[in-house]
C-alpha cells in the first residue's frame, strides 16, 4: 500500500448503477485481497467486478481506499474476538480460542496480516481498533499467566511470532493441507502450558533487539509484535 493523506470524498447520494458497480467492486476486492493480499492487481479486480478500471479509480482514487473499505469488517471480526477472549470465564480457554480464531482468521484471508502489519496510517476508526485488539491481546495473556496455566516467561512477541510462523505455514500447506495449520498450533499451545515449562534458550525477540539491536533490527522486531501487543 502507498502512504498517503486519505482522499476525502463528497458525501451524496449514488446512483442505483454506481451503488451496485461500489457493491461489485468491493466484493471482487475481497475475494481478491483474500487470496493474494491487499496488492493483489487492481486491473484483475476490475475485471471480476465486471467494471473497466476508470470505474474502480471514480469509487476508490487510491488502493489505500479500498483496502480501508475492506478492513473495516475484518478488523471489527478480529475485535469482537479478542473482546470474547478477555471475558473468558476460563483465562486459558480464552488464550487458546482467541489464538485459534486469529489462526483461522488469517488462515481463510491473506488481507488481514497485511492490515495487521502494515506500516502504513490507516483510517483513524481502524487503528483504534487495531490499538484495542492490541490491549485486549496483552490482557488475555496476562489473564492467563496470573491463573497460573500459561508459563510466565511468555511475551507478546512469542505470540506475535506464532501468528508470523503461522502465515508460512498457511503459505506452504494451503493448497495440499489447507487444514494442517491447526495441527501445528496445537503442539504450540501445548508447549505454553506452564506445567510443561523449562528454561528457555535465549530471550524474546524484543529482548535481543531492544536497545541493543540495530534500528533495522528493532523496527523488524516492532512489525512483527505489534499484531499480539507487545510495544
Amino acid at each position: 500500500m502507498q502512504a498517503g493523506e486519505p482522499t476525502k470524498k463528497k458525501e451524496r447520494p449514488l446512483r442505483r448503477d454506481a451503488r451496485r458497480n461500489r457493491d461489485s467492486i468491493i466484493a471482487a476486492a475481497a475475494e481478491a485481497f483474500a487470496k493474494e493480499g491487499v496488492n493483489a492487481p487492481l486491473e484483475s479486480v476490475a475485471k471480476a467486478a465486471g467494471v473497466a478500471i476508470g470505474t474502480l479509480y471514480g469509487h476508490f482514487p487510491t488502493r489505500r481506499d479500498l483496502v480501508e473499505v475492506i478492513a473495516t469488517e475484518k478488523i471489527a471480526a478480529w475485535l469482537e474476538a479478542a473482546q470474547r477472549a478477555a471475558d473468558a470465564d476460563d483465562p486459558w480457554r480464552g488464550f487458546t480460542d482467541y489464538l485459534e480464531v486469529i489462526c483461522k482468521l488469517q488462515a481463510d484471508d491473506r488481507a488481514l496480516s497485511d492490515i495487521a502489519s502494515t506500516d502504513t496510517p490507516l483510517a483513524e476508526c481502524i487503528e483504534s481498533r487495531l490499538a484495542r485488539i492490541r490491549e485486549l491481546g496483552r490482557i488475555i495473556m496476562v489473564r492467563a499467566q496470573e491463573e497460573g496455566t500459561l508459563r510466565a516467561d511468555v511475551s507478546p512477541d512469542d505470540m506475535a511470532i506464532v501468528i508470523w510462523a503461522h502465515r508460512g505455514i498457511v503459505a506452504a500447506t494451503r493448497d495440499a493441507a489447507p487444514e494442517a495449520w491447526r495441527r501445528h498450533l496445537a503442539l504450540m499451545l501445548e508447549g505454553f502450558r506452564s506445567e510443561r515449562a523449562h528454561p528457555l534458550p535465549v530471550p524474546s525477540l524484543n529482548a535481543l533487539h531492544g536497545a541493543a539491536g540495530s534500528a533495522e533490527q528493532r523496527a523488524d522486531a516492532q512489525t512483527i509484535c505489534k499484531v499480539f501487543g507487545s510495544k
